[in-house]
């Protein structure tokens, strides 16, 4: 159900991005974004989240009671970094009777392309992810963030996107560009964006979602993996 207009005053949403190896949390009023904390360690999202969570509510002079829902980035990205947002979110929710709102991470990283590049609407978003090799996590969108080719795990190769860059300008993005940057910047309509994945990207998409009413099942909520996670087998004595 939508809000009415009273109701879309003031809305305080918590973001979580830990979908990357970039742990994130923002805080925002409306879309207006009111703080943001990040950590650039890919293996201290289960140490570290809560930990930015409670500084960022501590620094805002903000009680938990005033946040009205939680977005939390829900993939594709990393097995074990977005099992560690999602439940955390989760914890969340149920604790504060708040709603869960599900953000796609490659339109979050989309937009903080848009933010950085500020360019106009005959460019297409092109957001990647880093899988393995030459491997990533991509879509590609316009600047409504409407999907003009779904999401895909795509294997980047000499003139994997030559056809739509002899049409289209297209903005790469994300922390899969770098390595994909070397077989595009030869194409003229190429263009490319290094803002960081953050939390403070969410915030637009989240609140528009939360005018919305467009929550997920907190109970049944999973995390968008794109690709089954399959365990390696354990090298440590006593585990094989």
């Amino acid at each position: 159900m939508k809000l009415t207009d009273k109701e879309k005053q003031d809305i305080i949403l918590l973001h979580i991005e830990t979908a990357t190896e970039i742990c994130s949390v923002s805080l925002s009023k409306n879309t207006e974004l009111l703080a943001c904390k990040s950590i650039h360690d890919g293996n201290s999202h289960a140490r570290n989240l809560i930990v930015l969570i409670e500084s960022l509510i501590s620094e805002l002079a903000l009680p938990k009671t005033a946040i009205d829902g939680i977005s939390v980035s829900m993939g594709p990205g990393s097995y074990t970094g977005l099992r560690i947002g999602v439940s955390t979110a989760k914890g969340l929710c149920y604790a504060l009777q708040r709603p869960l709102i599900a953000v796609s991470t490659l339109d979050s990283i989309a937009v903080g392309a848009q933010r950085q590049l500020l360019l106009g609407d005959d460019v297409l978003y092109c957001p990647m992810i880093d899988a393995r090799r030459m491997e990533v996590y991509t879509e590609l969108v316009d600047t409504a963030l409407q999907p003009v080719q779904p999401v895909q795990a795509l294997v980047v190769e000499e003139g994997s996107f030559e056809a739509l860059l002899s049409e289209k300008k297209v903005a790469f993005c994300g922390n899969g560009m770098p390595k994909c940057r070397p077989l595009l910047e030869k194409y003229p309509n190429a263009l490319f964006a290094d803002a960081e994945i953050s939390a403070g990207n969410m915030v637009g998409i989240a609140y528009q979602k939360f005018i919305k009413g467009e929550f997920e099942d907190v109970a049944y909520f999973e995390p968008f993996y794109l690709k089954q996670y399959i365990a390696k087998k354990s090298h440590v004595k006593g585990l094989e």
